[in-house]
């Protein structure tokens, strides 16, 4: 298999059309110096069975989440994805559909994506939702950024439960536009004093609900101390699932609601592509980010779908757009819709009652091996527990046992000093026996 399928004849007849005597002519402004005296010491050029079967013993060393009892969660979770979802999103006017930017030859996409936003308005309680973002990380520093064109302000309190990876994404934006950033600790234990932080120059308060240790936090204290300084609260998930259980968002009066939509629809992937959640009051409207799509009639009273608002950077707003997101992560959407769509309002909430039941089932075994302590007070599908030994180590060891346990919190904070916490996520994929498989584990190696 040749990857550069070009003939000596080709590359001469494009160097003369350039103007240039040979390849190393194109390096010309290089300083001779900084050319490579050899070639790059890697592997030469194989065939294609060749590579295949090399990547395959590679991609063999690998542990799949669905091999073995896995509970690793902390903002990407692992849950069933029907078959009907891959199949239908593998159809080929899906799969090689892009971004609408001709919308009325584009009718199919702009409907799946109009109906992605009314699920996505319809789970946050909220009244408007775009389509859509890149993340759930990248969605939230796209709410701190709208919060601040809301507001007229710059400093943004960020909660010590909100997800580290999230919080680094809200720092990176905010360091690059010079606006202020108020990190709290790390609270495992969620009784942080996030109050006190709001003063009349804040823009936004960030809480994430189920937050990255697995607490359940009451927003609407939150949201009133923000609307009697003139701010705003975004709040944050990172399990979509949770949203069939607990209050949404909206109902606790948040004014913007960010999260993760990959637990619906969208497997690990190894991190990736993902789908974020965007959703607001509509009165901030204009000052989304991405695009929305609407609902509309033709000429001739047709039903047809539109871009309602596309203030992207690339669109006709240009310089006045609201953001540089660049896509819509546009089949992870169509799989959540698809998801969604199977589940109804009915199989979301069966599906969230279930991962609850089964976190409790883990919870209460957990608690009664000697070296775990159960921190959470309350929680969905997640929760904290502290070890007699580091975290890190203990999942090393049991991960050698065929067993993925969790993510330790020294992983995702480093120098927090909190090397013995151990974050655990119980889905419907987990059964009795993968739980006791971890009960047994845990009292082996603790």
């Amino acid at each position: 298999m040749r990857y550069l399928p070009l003939t000596d004849t080709d590359r001469e007849d494009m160097l003369a059309r350039i103007g240039v005597s040979d390849v190393d002519a194109l390096f010309s402004d290089v300083p001779a110096g900084k050319l490579l005296k050899a070639p790059v010491d890697l592997p030469r050029a194989k065939g294609e069975l060749e590579v295949e079967r090399i990547l395959g013993r590679m991609a063999g060393k690998n542990t799949a989440a669905s091999a073995v009892p896995f509970f690793v969660g902390a903002g990407a979770y692992k849950h069933h994805v029907p078959a009907t979802v891959d199949h239908l999103i593998q159809r080929s006017e899906f799969l090689t559909s892009y971004t609408p930017y001709q919308p009325e030859i584009a009718q199919g996409t702009l409907q799946y994506l109009f109906e992605f936003q009314t699920q996505v308005a319809a789970l946050t309680g909220m009244e408007v939702a775009n389509a859509s973002m890149y993340d759930g990380s990248t969605g939230t520093g796209e709410a701190v950024l709208m919060a601040h064109r809301v507001t007229k302000r710059r400093k943004a309190v960020l909660s010590g439960g909100l997800h580290p990876h999230y919080t680094a994404v809200v720092e990176t934006l905010s360091e690059m536009a010079s606006d202020e950033v108020v990190v709290l600790k790390p609270d495992v234990s969620a009784q942080e004093d996030i109050l006190s932080q709001i003063d009349d120059s804040t823009s936004c308060v960030v809480v994430q609900s189920p937050d990255v240790f697995g607490n359940l936090r009451d927003l609407k204290p939150i949201a009133e101390k923000a609307h009697a300084h003139g701010a705003l609260l975004i709040a944050v998930f990172t399990e979509v699932v949770s949203l069939g259980a607990v209050v949404p968002p909206g109902a606790q009066d948040a004014d913007i609601v960010v999260g993760e939509g990959q637990s619906i629809g969208n497997a690990l992937n190894f991190g990736g592509p993902y789908v974020g959640l965007f959703a607001a009051k509509s009165k901030y409207i204009r000052q989304m980010p991405g695009r929305l799509c609407g609902e509309t009639v033709d000429s001739t009273g047709q039903r047809g779908f539109v871009l309602t608002l596309s203030t992207r950077e690339q669109h006709i707003r240009r310089d006045k757009a609201t953001s540089n997101i660049c896509t819509n992560s546009g089949l992870c959407v169509l799989a959540f819709t698809i998801h969604m769509t199977l589940l109804g309002q009915t199989g979301l909430a069966r599906l969230a009652e279930v991962n609850h039941a089964n976190a409790v089932k883990l919870a209460d075994a957990l608690a009664g091996v000697e070296g775990v302590t159960v921190l959470n007070d309350s929680f969905f599908n997640e929760f904290t527990v502290k070890l007699k030994k580091p975290a890190a180590e203990v999942v090393e060891v049991l991960a050698a046992k065929g067993i993925l346990a969790g993510v330790p919190v020294s992983r995702l904070l480093p120098k927090a000093g909190l090397d013995d916490l151990l974050i655990i996520a119980s889905t419907e994929v987990n059964t009795d026996e993968d739980r006791a498989a971890l009960v047994a584990a845990l009292v082996e190696v603790l």
